[in-house]
């Protein structure tokens, strides 16, 4: 028998045993707003399976995760008018692969340094709710939760 892994933050938010603000739900990606956020809008794209590593992700999952990610790109570039959206691989922090998706107008937009420790819950509300309303109007509410 396999042992499995403690179940990370992200399992936990992606269970619903912790609360997340999602914009994105399929049966094998999720994405939701970080509680602490570099610039408003910040989500991270997830795969539900709790990997590690990105180079451990399988092709087709990956295939998946970068499907998920330009939609949601793309939405953030909608809802926030940013001069890009940048895009991060770091996985130091939790041990789930993750990618952020950050509304930036600069490459200083990205540093870890920005990141707000104790942003507003409504103002992290209402970017969700951005991004949602930006998605179901590019055609994606099938995978937009509420």
């Amino acid at each position: 028998m396999t042992e499995q892994p403690t179940p990370s933050v992200f399992t936990m938010i992606t269970r619903g045993d912790i609360p997340g603000r999602f914009v994105w739900r399929d049966e094998d990606v999720v994405a939701f707003l970080t509680i602490g956020p570099i610039r408003p809008g910040h989500t991270l794209v997830v795969p539900v399976e709790q990997i590690d590593h990105w180079t451990d992700v399988p092709a087709d999952l990956w295939a998946r995760i970068g499907e998920v990610q330009q939609a949601v790109g793309r939405a953030l570039m909608d809802a926030f008018s940013p001069v890009r959206v940048g895009s991060i691989i770091a996985g130091l922090e939790v041990p789930h692969c993750h990618v952020h998706l950050i509304p930036i107008d600069a490459e200083s937009d990205l540093s870890f340094a920005n990141v707000d420790p104790d942003p507003d819950p409504a103002a992290l509300d209402a970017a969700a709710e951005r991004i949602r309303g930006a998605l179901r109007a590019a055609g994606h509410g099938a995978h937009v939760p509420g």
